[in-house]
């Protein structure tokens, strides 16, 4: 191991971050704070067809969100910037002119024509498809007039013909790979940017990244990876390939499980505390019983010894369950704090904005024990903030109850309510729990009907503490309109 563990993430542009490549840069930058190292943040934008606008901006937003601080990077720098491939251009095609003078990587000329061809055949022989070595021992003279007809040729690596290529994987052990199943993949496009095989290898060289910690899928590609870095004479890096994310039916991970952006999940009211913990322990595990970590433990514990080769399975409720806790944990205030951008992007347009923090101050702690997501803060909610309660006349007849004798106990709840001398928990409680027995109900019939009264659901916070926020006036004229309806 290098003495000094820099390790990175390298994302492209290419849409919003998917939890792969999050939990990729998660176990990246756990590796590296856990080893004192430094975690760099790269991109790597050279396919510039499937670039998304902003979305550099939302890596490095989800990013920090998560806490997943970089000590080098394309908006802060470093010593081995620029930290943004597409400024790195001269680099990679000095590279591949050193690789086609020595003889370990030719120019191409075949058309894109020519390939699909030569694909379809393939494909109609039931063969793998690759490369066929076309251009490999073009001569001098071939290679002249192909140039002379005005093609502008790709590079392509020379991969040997014989033989294994063999890398220790920190956590699949040994690899090993017969080259003559390998493909002469493109290194430089026509177009002078570089491909991935080329380009990670040139930065992780340059700087001097000791650790590359990645996904599963690049497994097959690691091989060419490993010949590219001893045609340059370069020492390879220690790599690290995560196992794979699957759904909770062990199919691919994809839209059917909901959100798979961490952008998304975040608008849908996850915490980054405990969606950190969850990534976390996709592939990972301290023992087999702790689910609740906090993010220094991660860093205390987190090693490459303990992550699976199983692929680990993304479960929703889980995550559900894990987002209820750390919400439950929350003091009051940041409760509170962390609930109001939801609430006011969410409540119905006719509750004036901005909302009255004292008053949401009192409401939320009626709520955060039956909160999973922020976005569920307005849902439970909305009945404080609008009087406009939609609902079943019939819900607010309860068991063994009818409409006449709900009429009435409503009706007498309303003008007891209307003479208390204060509008409190404690004065509510004292006074409605004797109506109960007076009117001969029992507790359940006569609260159920308030319940539904006053805040248009059979389930709802603490009776007493809802009516007290709501205060008198409402309750009363809500009650009004439960007594029209019936």
């Amino acid at each position: 191991m290098s003495p000094v563990v820099r390790t990175r993430f390298a994302p492209s542009p290419t849409g919003d971050p998917h939890v792969g490549n999050i939990r990729t840069a998660l176990f990246a930058w756990l590796f590296a704070r856990h080893n004192s190292g430094s975690f760099i943040l790269r991109i790597e934008d050279t396919d510039a067809v499937r670039k998304v606008e902003g979305s550099v901006e939302a890596i490095l937003d989800s990013l920090r969100w998560l806490g997943l601080d970089w000590d080098e990077g394309p908006d802060i720098g470093g010593d081995y910037g620029p930290y943004v491939q597409s400024e790195r251009l001269e680099l990679y095609q000095a590279a591949a002119r050193r690789l086609v003078e020595q003889g370990d990587a030719y120019y191409c000329y075949c058309s894109p024509e020519r390939l699909e061809e030569m694909r379809a055949e393939q494909l109609r022989r039931k063969q793998p498809p690759g490369y066929d070595r076309h251009c490999r021992e073009l001569s001098e003279k071939e290679r002249k007039q192909k140039e002379n007809e005005g093609i502008t040729p790709v590079v392509r690596f020379k991969v040997p013909l014989e033989g294994q290529t063999r890398f220790s994987d920190l956590v699949w052990g040994e690899v090993k790979f017969e080259n003559k199943t390998f493909d002469d993949l493109v290194l430089l496009k026509s177009d002078g940017y570089p491909t991935y095989n080329l380009a990670n290898i040139i930065d992780d060289h340059k700087m001097e990244i000791s650790h590359v910690i990645r996904g599963a899928e690049f497994i097959s590609t690691t091989p060419h990876h490993i010949l590219l870095y001893k045609a340059l004479e370069y020492v390879p890096p220690q790599f690290a390939h995560l196992p794979r994310l699957m759904g909770r039916d062990r199919s691919k991970l994809g839209k059917r499980y909901g959100a798979t952006s961490i952008g998304e999940f975040r608008r849908q009211g996850y915490l980054p505390e405990a969606m950190l913990n969850f990534l976390a322990l996709l592939g990972w595990s301290l023992d087999d019983k702790t689910e609740l970590m906090s993010r220094q433990q991660f860093i205390d514990n987190f090693s490459l010894e303990r992550v699976s080769k199983t692929a680990a399975s993304f479960n929703p409720d889980k995550l559900d369950w894990m987002n209820g806790v750390y919400i439950r944990q929350l003091d009051p205030e940041d409760f509170l704090q962390r609930s109001l951008s939801f609430l006011e992007r969410d409540l119905p347009s006719e509750v004036p904005r901005p909302l009255s923090v004292e008053y949401v101050r009192q409401i939320m702690p009626l709520v955060q024990e039956r909160v999973k997501t922020l976005a569920d803060v307005s849902q439970l909610t909305q009945f404080f903030f609008t009087d406009r309660l939609e609902y079943d006349a019939e819900l607010l007849i309860t068991k063994d109850m009818t409409a006449e004798s709900t009429c009435h106990a409503l009706g007498v709840a309303r003008q007891r309510l209307a003479d208390l001398s204060a509008f409190d928990e404690e004065v509510l409680e004292e006074m409605l729990r004797p109506l109960a027995v007076e009117l001969e109900l029992k507790t359940g019939q006569l609260f159920g009907a308030l319940r539904t009264a006053v805040t248009g659901q059979t389930a709802a916070p603490p009776l007493f503490q809802t009516m007290a926020v709501l205060g008198r006036e409402a309750c009363l004229e809500r009650i009004d309109r439960a007594l029209d309806r019936l």
